[in-house]
C-alpha cells in the first residue's frame, strides 16, 4: 500500500529541514568556537617535505574555522543563496550575543577583590587575574578582528559560489567550491590577521624585529593551512553533494535553472 503525498511530502520537508539545521549548527558552533578560543593560543606547527621544512603559526581558533565555509557551500548549493546568507547574518548575530554574555558577565558583581596595589585590576583569592577576564579580554580582541573579516569573507564566499555556479551553468562543482572558498579566505585571513594587530594588539610580534615581514608569515601561513584543509575538502564535498541530493530529492541543476 503506497503512502499518501501528503505524508512523504510533509516527511521529505521534515528530512531537508534537519539536513540544513545540522549544517547550521556545525557552522554557529565552529564559529562560536572561533570567537571563544580566538587568540588564546598560536600554535607552531611544522611540515617538512623532504630536505624542506615550511612553518605555520596559526591561532587554535583557526582550526575549526574552515568547516564553516564548507558548511556555506553546501548550503548554496542544496537550499540556494538566500538560506546561505541567511545563515551567516545568524552567524554575525551570534557574534553579538556571545560578546554581550561576556560583557554583562564582567559588569555584573562576581567574588574577586579589587587589588588595591594597582588600583582597581579584579584579582582571585590567589592574586592572580581570573580565567574568565583573560578569556573575555582575549575573546574581545578576537571578535572585534573577526566580526569585519567574517562578514566580508563568508558574504564573498556565498556570492562567488553563486557567481561561479551562473557562469558554468550549475557545471564544474570543484571550481564554485574552491573558487570561492579560497579567494574568500584570503580576504578573511588577511583581515583578521591586521585587525588583530592594529586594533587588539595581540598577536606575538616581536617589536625589535620590522613588523611587516612577521605579519605576512602570520597571513601566509593561516591562508596556507585554510588552503590545504580547502583542497582536501573537494572530495567530502563532491561526495556530500551526490549523496545529500538523493537523500533530500533535490538537482541542483534545477535549483540552478530556477534561479536563473
Amino acid at each position: 500500500m503506497s503512502l499518501p503525498y501528503e505524508y512523504i511530502n510533509d516527511e521529505l520537508h521534515e528530512r531537508r529541514e534537519r539536513v540544513f539545521i545540522v549544517f547550521a549548527c556545525l557552522f554557529i558552533g565552529s564559529l562560536a568556537m572561533l570567537n571563544i578560543l580566538g587568540i588564546s593560543r598560536f600554535l607552531d606547527l611544522k611540515i617538512t617535505v623532504g630536505p624542506w621544512t615550511i612553518p605555520f603559526s596559526i591561532a587554535v581558533g583557526v582550526l575549526p574555522y574552515p568547516i564553516t565555509f564548507l558548511c556555506t557551500d553546501f548550503i548554496s548549493e542544496l537550499y540556494g543563496r538566500k538560506r546561505a546568507n541567511f545563515m551567516v547574518w545568524m552567524g554575525f548575530l551570534i557574534n553579538i550575543w556571545i560578546v554581550f554574555i561576556l560583557w554583562i558577565g564582567g559588569m555584573l558583581p562576581g567574588f574577586e577583590t579589587v587589588d588595591p596595589i594597582s588600583g582597581g585590576i579584579i584579582v582571585d583569592e590567589a592574586g592572580r587575574l581570573p580565567v574568565f577576564f583573560e578569556v573575555r579580554a582575549l575573546t574581545f580582541g578576537a571578535v572585534a578582528a573577526s566580526m569585519i573579516a567574517y562578514l566580508a569573507a563568508q558574504l564573498c564566499d556565498v556570492f562567488l559560489f553563486h557567481f561561479w555556479k551562473n557562469l558554468t551553468g550549475g557545471k564544474h562543482l570543484w571550481l564554485r567550491n574552491n573558487g570561492s572558498t579560497l579567494i574568500s579566505q584570503l580576504v578573511d585571513t588577511t583581515a583578521v590577521i591586521l585587525i588583530t594587530y592594529f586594533y587588539a594588539h595581540a598577536l606575538p610580534v616581536d617589536p625589535e624585529q620590522d613588523v611587516w615581514p612577521q605579519l605576512f608569515f602570520f597571513i601566509a601561513s593561516g591562508y596556507s593551512f585554510k588552503f590545504l584543509v580547502a583542497l582536501l575538502d573537494t572530495i567530502p564535498f563532491y561526495l556530500g553533494v551526490r549523496w545529500l541530493s538523493s537523500y533530500l530529492q533535490l538537482d541542483p541543476l534545477k535549483e540552478h535553472a530556477a534561479q536563473g
